[in-house]
């Protein structure tokens, strides 16, 4: 059973982890690839959800190894509101997760640079700055901690310092999820509330105005 709502990236010789093929939480069962009876460094693992075979290759005591197919990340799709600057960073991320958490973590704080430099308009600005705008505009304190988040994790994947993200790719995986719900809460909400807010009539928005003033 998975512990969290959140995908569960695959992992060398995982028990359970999200399915890149059915894209579903299940257990995995492993097995040796050999040739005619000798070793190879390739090695199956199966989905019990959907029977879908996923093809790793291990170092030669089998101890870690990588998983080359399928290629499909198991990191969600961005938001469709993510700003069109984003989306390559984004989807390069995405598509390199599995295989490199840190690569994925580096380019998400790229990501997260410019998703501050979109919501302040003020593309010159550091993170730090940029978060600290958003803070004085009266950003919601978890939402704040979100982008520290993403600003710190990522800072490690270009900086390594205490955490190493290839031992952790799930923050890796929490980093694409947290980039959603930011883009969620600062831009599809308010657009929505502003456009409900459009569809009330005139007199009605000229008395608000006018209690407001």
């Amino acid at each position: 059973m998975n512990p969290t709502n959140s995908a569960v990236p695959p992992k060398f010789y995982g028990k359970g982890f999200t399915c890149p093929l059915c894209h579903a939480y299940a257990q995995i069962g492993w097995s040796t690839l050999s040739a005619g009876g000798s070793w190879t460094p390739f090695l199956i693992s199966m989905c019990a959800h959907c029977k879908g075979r996923m093809v790793w290759l291990a170092n030669k005591d089998e101890t870690d190894g990588r998983l080359i197919f399928p290629s499909t990340s198991t990191a969600p799709p961005r938001h469709p509101d993510l700003p069109e600057i984003c989306h390559a960073d984004y989807d390069e991320a995405k598509d390199v997760v599995d295989r490199s958490p840190r690569g994925a973590g580096a380019l998400l704080r790229l990501c997260l640079e410019k998703l501050c430099a979109h919501l302040t308009g003020t593309p010159n600005k550091s993170i730090n700055e940029n978060i600290a705008s958003l803070v004085a505009g009266g950003l919601p304190a978890r939402i704040q901690q979100s982008l520290d988040y993403l600003r710190v994790i990522g800072n490690c994947a270009v900086h390594p310092g205490n955490i190493d993200l290839n031992d952790s790719p799930e923050m890796v995986h929490s980093m694409f999820e947290l980039i959603n719900i930011i883009v969620e809460n600062q831009i599809t909400q308010p657009r929505a509330i502003e456009a409900l807010y459009g569809q009330l009539p005139a007199g009605a928005r000229e008395a608000v105005e006018k209690r407001d003033a």
